[in-house]
């Protein structure tokens, strides 16, 4: 199972990719699933096992979710000004 089936944005998985990792460890395959679905976790492994890259690639992820969200509701809202103004002007 690779990182693709985890949930994580194309970005991300190419990155890891690129950063030669294939394959997530047992650590990364339990915790990226439950951090991205918004729930509390607590876990443990050995030193090296990649509980950094677990918790940081899902923080990530939402990171970068929230910038396109937050671009999508700015141009809503912005075309959303423009049609009152319009609708102003109209009457």
């Amino acid at each position: 199972m690779g990182f693709s089936v985890l949930g994580l944005q194309p970005e991300l998985i190419k990155a890891v990719k690129d950063a030669g990792y294939d394959q997530p460890t047992p650590i990364q395959r339990a915790a990226i699933p439950v951090i991205l679905a918004g729930k509390d976790l607590m876990a443990g492994a050995q030193t090296g096992t990649g509980k950094t890259a677990g918790f940081a690639l899902p923080i990530l992820h939402m990171i970068e979710q929230s910038k396109k969200t937050s671009l999508n509701q700015r141009s809503f809202l912005h075309g959303s000004a423009v049609s009152l103004i319009d609708s102003v002007i109209l009457l």
